[in-house]
């Protein structure tokens, strides 16, 4: 599959080692051949973990797996580890669903020695289709064998479906005794929509902080990162987003401006990795953001951005290079939000498209098409009706989109 013309130009980032986190990866023959399919990652003792799923209401087992044991109290010093396979989502599997999960992660439990209610698991891929369990299981030896600090980009590689590149971001901050470090990987290209995506997320740091301080940190940062992009409209049974924080680092737990300072940089790298997801949007060519300025009010910006970023008639003419701005009124008044034809304006770019309920008399056609060549647009809406704004990030939808959903099972 050819890369995405979106991708990162210098490939997959240098990612800082994170204290206390080791990963691996191999090749189990879930649905791929040739090519390594399953992740491992093993968390120290007394490691932080929160997580973010999605809302759908045909949730993976996996994913009420994570749910359920996050709210489990933490046995005393107890490590953990994440497990993760590409290419089945063990979504809509009955019983046999949950008795995967189970048996993957009390394989991995006992591999490691850690307690089976810290042994988080992931699935992607194909929905309706029974886990082979049995080849992951098979393969833990090898993974715990391989265990390393620095297999963090093979990890990434392990869980992409119809991804074509692995996506990683990193940070780092000044902390009160030494420096705290932050780095993540993601896997979504397809039906990526609000309350999160078909997306995973694992987001590792040093940082010393306490589980209810760190999901609260990224319950705060989820909905203008993972849950502002949208490729396709389609909200996956499987996305999760795991944010681990082994308290290694040299520096002192979070307090004051340095807390201030780390909660900006997790959101930093949030976005970042939220922004190559839709970068990787299945078949695009084209990243746009949507920002809504001056709604009425923070649901309205939200529904006026979602409508146009999720409109195919305004993604098929970003598609075709067509600055169909007329798409975008469509798509403002189908949103259900408060709107006003004569206060609203609209911009290309630095371009003034409309405004004042008419074409704005500075339009100029060869202009907007011109604009409309480039590899990174910007679609502004000014509603002037009151203070709130939103900012969505999408992609255009072109035939390839259909060309790899149409086949993806076969």
């Amino acid at each position: 599959m050819a890369i995405s013309p979106l991708a990162p130009k210098d490939g997959f980032p240098a990612l800082p080692s994170i204290a206390g986190v080791e990963f691996a990866a191999a090749a189990a023959g879930v649905k791929y051949k040739n090519r390594k399919d399953v992740m491992l990652v093993r968390l120290a003792p007394g490691t932080a973990v929160a997580g973010v799923f999605t809302r759908s209401s045909t949730r993976a087992a996996c994913v009420l797996d994570c749910q359920a044991k996050l709210a489990m109290k933490v046995p005393e010093g107890a490590g953990a580890a994440i497990v993760v396979n590409s290419g089945n989502a063990n979504a809509f599997t009955g019983a046999l669903g949950q008795k995967s999960v189970d048996t993957v992660t009390g394989e991995v439990a006992k591999a490691l020695g850690v307690p089976a209610s810290r042994v988080f698991s992931s699935s992607t891929g194909v929905i309706g289709e029974p886990l082979p369990h049995d080849r992951i299981t098979a393969a833990i030896p090898e993974l715990v064998a391989e265990l390393n600090t620095d297999a963090v980009e093979m990890a990434a590689q392990a869980i992409m479906t119809t991804d074509t590149f692995p996506k990683g971001a990193s940070a780092t901050i000044e902390g009160d005794g030494g420096p705290i470090h932050i780095a993540g990987i993601a896997k979504g290209s397809g039906m990526i929509a609000p309350d999160m995506a078909t997306m995973l997320v694992y987001i590792f740091t040093d940082a010393k902080i306490a589980p209810a301080a760190l999901q609260k940190m990224l319950s705060r940062n989820v909905d203008d990162t993972f849950n502002a992009i949208t490729v396709d409209s389609d909200t996956s049974t499987s996305d999760a987003l795991l944010l681990c924080a082994t308290g290694q680092s040299a520096a002192a737990p979070l307090q004051g401006a340095v807390t201030k300072a780390f909660e900006a940089a997790l959101q930093d790298v949030m976005l970042d990795l939220a922004k190559q997801v839709t970068r990787d949007g299945e078949g695009a060519t084209k990243l746009v953001e949507v920002r809504v300025t001056r709604a009425a009010n923070a649901s309205d910006a939200h529904l006026i951005a979602m409508a146009i970023a999720n409109s195919p008639l305004v993604k098929t003419a970003i598609a075709g290079e067509d600055a169909n701005w007329g798409r975008v009124v469509m798509a403002i008044g189908k949103s259900g939000a408060q709107a006003d034809r004569d206060k609203l304006a609209i911009h290309f770019g630095d371009l003034l498209v409309a405004e004042k309920g008419w074409r704005s008399p500075k339009y100029s056609e060869d202009a907007a098409s011109a604009y409309m060549k480039q590899d990174e647009l910007l679609i502004s809406v000014d509603m002037g009706l009151g203070k709130a704004r939103k900012s969505v990030w999408t992609c255009d939808l072109t035939h390839a989109y259909i060309d790899i959903n149409a086949d993806y099972r076969s």
